[in-house]
């Protein structure tokens, strides 16, 4: 019989979050560690390690594991090594899924978190049984996986689909924090609905809830919170964000011609006052070849699970 388990291991700056799987996506235990307290990478290992081990044996699954997956900022699926990620405590290019291989003895398979988020979704959420489709993650930053035929787009170095560095605005747009300007994620992550927020405070004088809170504290929560409560210069952020959004969903329907659009991340739980006006800008802009055919929906992944079970779903794959 197959083993009937997998890990998943999602590594975020803060921290990395560990968790056993079925083949239903029922996580049967969760467990984490501090990212950023291990500066060098083989205590990280020997950490996660010494963790991921104490929790297999507490649930009595330490021989029925299949795979490992790890979703991973700057993960790349060919090397199986995260790549000069920006955030995490350790430089240059790390050889994570060898390092924790030989640590297991399992089969390990890394991705970067935005194509894990996309394989959990295709394995676990709202594509099931969908070929082809572009998740969207919006979170401090904006995230793609784009999948075609039922497979993840890597490109010939395992970094295709970075859809949040496609620029939007020419010219004189924001600086990005990949050191560009007029990226999609300087405008449309939950940290460019806040620069949004500061820029219309500062260029116009409209009456706002907004007004009441010091303008370098203020975070796309606060943002929401307004335009819920009829906050008409928030609700127009919203609307500003959603467009931005849109029109760039267009451009992307070109080149894959999905079935549908997976949104997820804090961002996405806006409701009506983020997607009818990314809707509108996306439906304004198409090809007409593609109107009307491209679904926008929700993830269906947990917020607090989607992680974990991205990642998981990359083990079937390592098994």
């Amino acid at each position: 019989m197959s083993k009937p388990y997998v890990v998943g291991i999602d590594i975020g700056g803060t921290n990395t979050v560990f968790g056993i799987v079925d083949a239903r996506g029922s996580i049967l235990a969760t467990g984490s560690i501090k990212t950023q307290k291990y500066t060098e990478i083989t205590d990280y290992v020997n950490a996660l390690h010494e963790e991921l081990s104490r929790l297999l044996a507490q649930e009595n699954v330490t021989d029925q594991i299949a795979g490992i997956g790890i979703g991973a900022p700057n993960g790349n699926y060919f090397n199986g090594t995260i790549e000069f990620a920006p955030n995490l405590p350790w430089k240059g290019v790390i050889p994570l899924a060898q390092m924790v291989r030989e640590k297991f003895n399992i089969p390990v398979t890394i991705t970067n978190d935005a194509n894990a988020a996309a394989i959990g979704e295709m394995t676990y959420g709202a594509a099931r049984g969908v070929k082809d489709f572009i998740m969207i993650t919006l979170g401090t930053g904006v995230g793609s996986g784009i999948v075609i035929n039922g497979q993840m787009v890597y490109g010939h170095d395992g970094f295709a689909g970075e859809l949040g560095h496609v620029i939007v605005r020419r010219g004189n747009g924001r600086l990005c924090g990949c050191g560009r300007t007029g990226c999609l994620e300087a405008y449309t992550s939950a940290t460019g609905v806040a620069r949004t927020a500061r820029e219309f405070l500062e260029l116009r004088n409209d009456e706002s809830t907004l007004r009441q809170l010091p303008i370098q504290e203020i975070t796309s929560k606060d943002v929401y919170d307004a335009a819920v409560s009829g906050d008409k210069l928030s609700q127009e952020i919203f609307e500003y964000t959603g467009t931005i959004l849109g029109e760039a969903f267009a451009d992307f329907i070109a080149f894959s011609s999905p079935k549908m659009i997976v949104l997820f991340g804090g961002l996405a739980k806006s409701g009506e006052l983020i997607m009818r006006p990314i809707r509108e800008a996306m439906e304004k802009n198409l090809l007409a070849i593609y109107k009307g055919k491209v679904k926008l929906v929700l993830s269906e992944l947990k917020e607090s699970d989607a992680a974990v079970l991205g990642a998981s779903a990359l083990g079937w794959e390592a098994s």
